[in-house]
């Protein structure tokens, strides 16, 4: 069930969205100060093309302080407007019972957008 559901995910806009992370990681791994913001938009663009199977772990408190200063300088560079982006299609699919799964995933991507330091993806 997974795989006709990301596959539905990829033709429908998924696809889309795993391109635009892509693009504006590579934008960001450009300076040096930039690559650990590009790896975590890469992160999101693993996600967004292949959602529904994947699954988003806290790697916990090894991690530590450098990943909650990480997060709130995310936050303020474009994590937010992200998040937000992500909550709104989220509850434009949860209007129909069709759409619920596929606003679930958009939830997720919105969880993620919010401190994707100190989280992994499996």
């Amino acid at each position: 069930m997974n795989i006709i559901l990301n596959i539905i995910w990829v033709v429908f806009g998924g696809l889309m969205i795993a391109i635009e992370y892509a693009i504006s990681s590579v934008l960001m791994m450009v300076t040096i100060i930039g690559i650990p913001f590009g790896l975590q938009t890469m992160k999101l663009a693993l996600v967004s093309l292949w959602p529904f199977g994947t699954s988003i772990q806290s790697e916990g408190f090894p991690s530590g302080c450098l990943a909650a200063v990480m997060n709130v300088i995310w936050w303020f560079l474009g994590g937010f407007v992200i998040a937000l982006t992500h909550l709104a299609w989220g509850l434009v699919f949860c209007i129909t019972i069709v759409g619920i799964p596929f606003g679930m995933q958009h939830f997720k991507l919105m969880r993620l957008a919010f401190f994707p330091f100190g989280k992994s993806i499996s």
